[in-house]
């Protein structure tokens, strides 16, 4: 068989694999949990003829999903708005994530540490859609105080984990993430606002092998930030300092993000289950 047959003969069986995949068992089950991963990925409340659109699902069924999971608190019914968000039983089970999340267990004593041995306060975050959530946060002695702290959500545009990650992603991921000016924030009219802008801004982050962010969050507070790969290379994670901006001169940032390299390679490490 030559190349070429042999190459229409694999692509002709992926393709049957992918027609032949079982549909799910529970199929129920299956719409709602894809519901509420799709409310969790908006920026507000969305009707329900949007999710049904979105989905692909019929909109009885979207309706009456729709109606248990309010009941049960996991959405919330805007009946003015005719719209549905996320309801407090989804915002306990996220909490329930940072406490239980392996990735918290993890990171929090190498948190503790890197915090005890600069004397700044550090963080772990995990990136999701075009914000991070922050799952540990240690806060250093005496140092000022951050609107961050666990569960908190942040544009990861403007945030030195979020470009630490952004950097590691694939440039497809990241046009599918950034595909307009509408997807950028500012906070302080600081940071990218185009898609170009944030890519000459990321190539930057993967000549320095580290990302830095200065007054983009809070005026006067700087963070330096490494990316915490798993074992195929993707962002994990990603490990911050943050600290008062007078306090620590811009040319100390390269030994600060020294520092968070070694905590960001251990972390890898007991991801991949390879402690020592």
């Amino acid at each position: 068989m030559d190349a070429r047959n042999a190459g229409a003969t694999a692509s002709t069986s992926a393709t049957a694999r992918l027609r032949s995949a079982a549909p799910p068992k529970v199929p129920a089950a299956d719409s709602t949990l894809r519901i509420l991963s799709h409310l969790a990925a908006q920026r507000g409340p969305v009707a329900a003829s949007a999710i049904a659109t979105a989905l692909d699902l019929p909109r009885s069924t979207v309706y009456q999903l729709l109606a248990v999971l309010a009941e049960r608190g996991f959405v919330l019914h805007l009946p003015e708005e005719r719209r549905y968000g996320l309801g407090v039983a989804a915002f306990e089970l996220s909490s329930g994530f940072s406490r239980q999340q392996p990735l918290s267990h993890l990171g929090r004593p190498l948190i503790a540490q890197l915090v005890d041995r600069l004397g700044e306060s550090a963080h772990l975050v995990v990136l999701h859609g075009r914000d991070v959530i922050y799952l540990v946060e240690e806060r250093a002695p005496r140092r000022p105080s951050l609107v961050s702290d666990v569960g908190v959500r942040l544009p990861s545009h403007l945030t030195a984990s979020g470009r630490a990650m952004l950097a590691a992603l694939p440039a497809p991921q990241l046009r599918a993430l950034f595909p307009n000016a509408a997807a950028f924030s500012t906070r302080h009219g600081q940071g990218p606002r185009t898609s170009g802008e944030l890519r000459r801004l990321l190539e930057q982050v993967r000549t320095r092998g580290f990302a830095e962010e200065d007054g983009e969050i809070t005026p006067g507070i700087a963070s330096v930030a490494v990316v915490v790969r798993d074992h195929a290379g993707w962002p994990a994670a990603a490990i911050a300092v943050t600290f008062a901006r007078l306090d620590v001169a811009a040319d100390a940032w390269p030994a600060l993000a020294a520092q968070l390299a070694g905590t960001a390679a251990e972390l890898s490490r007991r991801i991949r289950g390879r402690a020592v």
